[in-house]
């Protein structure tokens, strides 16, 4: 085990961000390098429990106290090989994931839990720091798998069905590969150039990429990214059958949530992934001004969750004028409250460093009108306060009387999640089933109402975490080998539809 007395010696240090004042002015990402000795220091506060609780809390089923034990041992390498047994992508869970780990560590009960989520990051950078070895299958078959969608549960799936010894093809139909990856997440949280090292080592594994194909007659809504998306070829899904011996969907969840309120037609009113999707673009050089800009704005993000944190970020290095962003919950508490008890995942207030740069958060508010200007654009957007009520075990908002509220806002940003898959396109030429959700319906083995046809990730489960994402696909391919060669060595770490620990 680490350190037996780690625990009790060391008090939890996370790496430092970059002065606001510096980063702010620049789209690298926040965190200051993390000295190899205080890695080691953090892996040792590891208890190595008896039951460690944080493996049911990762979905990846990460053995977590192995490799804590090793990178205090001073084993790197084998560490890191012990993650990537569990994890194709360390190095995105470790900067994207909000660490349903650390939330179920044990030494979390009465302390501040093990810095799990640094340790994985740190161990994919060093696994993956001169080029990611690829691991090229020892047997080839002679099936062929059709992955359609590069996001992390498409990338997910597809390298493991490789390493089954499958040919795998995945199509995107976006000009560049990786989904929300890319087009979703600011370069200040994740660098692209990680996310490409990473598709480098799964083409010299042997997966096979085709950009620019939309599957489906009518799979490309021209807010689809990139020039090549709006330009795609469309491909009829049935061909995909008659090539291949099994089709896995991984589209994700890409319909967002509307607001229902007098002025929504008004212009300056956008979808978070629009305003972000434009702004990568300009990063990665695909257009040299953003559609969609922040410059001098006063701008409200409307949702207070990790997507409208991305939208605040974009929004400082955008140099806007003022910001705001509203939740309609009420703020949660500093520490974890009487009926949010160990392991299940706190609820408590969290700072991002997007936070951390500036503008206002306005918590138990509701929007109620956007009010334009004579052209027809938003000028200000009109808010109450709202009490919660429990009903049921669901919220109910209750207006509370004289608690109006009016802000300044000529670019205002739906950052208020998602609602499901695109009908359009596979889903409807296909006449996949969806289930009460409006996911697409899938079994215990991952396969849909039609045969040979399976999905997984946010596209089956709904609006989710990126290590979901990793982890549904994960099961999907083992469920996909499976029902081609009759057996898997492929691990598979969930079921379709299971839960998190709280």
């Amino acid at each position: 085990m680490a350190d037996p007395r780690g625990f009790l010696l060391r008090r939890r240090e996370a790496p430092l961000r970059r002065p606001v004042g510096l980063r702010v002015k620049d789209w690298r990402e926040v965190y200051e390098p993390f000295p190899l000795e205080a890695l080691r220091g953090q892996a040792s506060r590891c208890m190595d429990c008896g039951i460690p609780f944080c493996h049911e809390g990762c979905p990846l089923g990460n053995l977590i106290p192995e490799w804590n034990d090793l990178v205090y041992r001073g084993r790197l390498g084998d560490a890191a090989e012990r993650l990537g047994a569990t994890n194709n992508f360390p190095e995105l869970t470790g900067r994207l994931c909000p660490a349903p780990c650390e939330g179920s560590c044990v030494l979390g009960i009465n302390s501040e839990p093990v810095l799990i989520r640094q340790v994985e990051l740190e161990l994919g950078e060093l696994a993956s720091s001169g080029g990611i070895e690829p691991l090229v299958p020892l047997r080839r078959t002679d099936r062929k798998v059709a992955v359609v969608g590069s996001g992390p549960a498409g990338l997910a799936a597809a390298q493991q069905l490789t390493r089954a010894g499958h040919e795998v093809v995945v199509y995107e139909r976006a000009e560049r590969l990786g989904g929300l990856l890319r087009y979703g997440i600011p370069e200040f949280k994740l660098e692209k150039a990680v996310l490409d090292r990473r598709l480098a080592q799964m083409e010299a594994e042997g997966t096979r990429f085709v950009t620019g194909v939309a599957v489906g007659t009518s799979a490309c809504p021209p807010e689809v990214p990139g020039a090549a998306a709006r330009n795609a070829v469309q491909k009829p899904a049935h061909e995909l059958l008659e090539e291949f011996d099994a089709v896995l969907l991984a589209t994700g969840a890409t319909i967002p949530r509307d607001l229902v309120v007098p002025g929504r037609e008004l212009g300056g009113v956008h979808f978070a992934m629009d305003y972000l999707r434009a702004s990568n673009l300009v990063c990665e050089g695909s257009i040299r001004l953003s559609s969609v800009s922040a410059t001098g704005k006063d701008v409200v993000i409307i949702g207070g969750g990790d997507t409208g944190a991305d939208c605040l970020g974009t929004v400082h290095r955008q140099q806007a004028r003022s910001v705001h962003q509203l939740e309609i919950m009420a703020p949660p508490p500093d520490t974890r409250a009487p009926d949010n008890p160990w392991p299940t995942w706190p609820l408590v207030m969290r700072t991002s460093a997007a936070h951390e740069e500036g503008g206002r958060r306005l918590f138990g508010v509701m929007t109620t009108e956007l009010v334009g200007d004579e052209s027809g654009t938003v000028r200000a957007v009109r808010l109450q306060q709202v009490a919660t009520e429990l009903v049921k075990g669901r919220p109910r908002f209750v207006p509370l009387p004289g608690s109006e509220l009016e802000l300044a806002a000529d670019l205002v940003l739906l950052a208020m999640g998602f609602v499901g898959p695109e009908r359009q396109g596979v889903v409807s030429e296909l006449s996949l089933e969806l289930d009460e959700q409006g996911n697409v319906a899938v079994d215990g083995s991952f396969c849909t109402s039609r045969e040979r046809v399976y999905a997984c990730g946010d596209m089956a489960r709904g609006q989710s975490l990126v290590v979901w994402a990793i982890a549904e696909g994960r099961s999907a391919a083992a469920a996909v080998d499976t029902a081609l060669m009759g057996e898997t060595a492929l691990p598979a770490p969930i079921r379709p539809g299971q839960l998190a620990m709280g």
